[in-house]
């Protein structure tokens, strides 16, 4: 709905809820009341701002189970959802990132990567798209951890730290996007600084240094490919709760039950 159409649609609901008897001020309070109303059935609202709205003890007749995700521009998650209905409903709705993990994990398959691998690419910036954007390896690693390998757990987590130090040896030049968004002479700070050199002495170095090799940072917009070509890998690869992704009580459940948050939509 456009700012016209707003605007057109509460003034057809003010002609239709006005009485003749009405002053100017109370015909202005219901306009706004009116715009509130429609605001808040057009736009994003968390469920912090619908407490009372809804009964605590009416939040499993939301669609979904999902009454943090309640939102009109989005379909309803399943009763249990997986991976991929979290990719297919949610992050490759509204970011575009989506595309980005999708194309890195497949220029990993292309490469010849183990499928944990592949899957470590897929999920490496799971946490940008979805959930937070500070700090996203650790959040993101956090968030599979109890899912996957605990090398591609690993592997997630510190592919942050390396992206910022090129290995032209091993074919990993320094990002020209970093330079464009951080300049020329930026440097990490130390806690990048000592996450990278504790990854580059840890036996699962390699692991998270190929991923920041399959990050596409010039990833094409005009090319799509589709979550269910993982769908062997996923099923091989990712541990799916039988409560589904969010209600099987793991430390990362309630990250997966906050995605995605309406600030997130790009």
């Amino acid at each position: 709905m456009t700012h016209e159409e707003l605007v057109a649609e509460a003034h057809r609901l003010l002609a239709e809820k006005a009485t003749p008897d009405m002053a100017v001020d109370e015909r202005d309070d219901l306009l706004e009341r009116i715009m509130m109303g429609l605001l808040d059935r057009k736009v994003a609202k968390p469920f912090f701002g619908r407490i009372g709205e809804i009964g605590a003890g009416d939040w499993k007749s939301v669609p979904g189970r999902y009454l943090m995700h309640d939102e009109p521009r989005l379909p309803p998650m399943p009763e249990k959802p997986t991976l991929i209905d979290y990719f297919e409903r949610r992050i490759l709705l509204v970011h575009r990132g989506g595309q980005h993990l999708l194309q890195s994990a497949r220029l990993a398959q292309k490469n010849g990567l183990p499928e944990k691998l592949v899957l470590g690419c897929l999920l490496h910036d799971i946490a940008v798209v979805a959930h937070i954007r500070s700090d996203h390896g650790y959040y993101g690693a956090q968030l599979i951890e109890p899912y996957v390998d605990e090398e591609t757990a690993w592997a997630v987590r510190y592919h942050q730290a390396l992206r910022f130090f090129p290995e032209p040896q091993l074919g990993y030049e320094y990002p020209e996007l970093y330079t464009r968004a951080f300049g020329e002479d930026y440097v990490p700070p130390a806690y990048i600084q000592r996450a990278a050199d504790h990854a580059r002495n840890h036996k699962w170095y390699m692991s998270a240094r190929l991923i920041t090799m399959n990050d596409l940072y010039s990833f094409d917009p005009s090319v799509s490919v589709n979550v269910r070509d993982f769908e062997d890998i996923i099923g091989r690869h990712f541990k799916q709760p039988e409560e589904g992704l969010g209600f099987d009580n793991s430390p990362s459940s309630h990250m997966w039950r906050s995605i995605i948050w309406p600030n997130n939509f790009l």
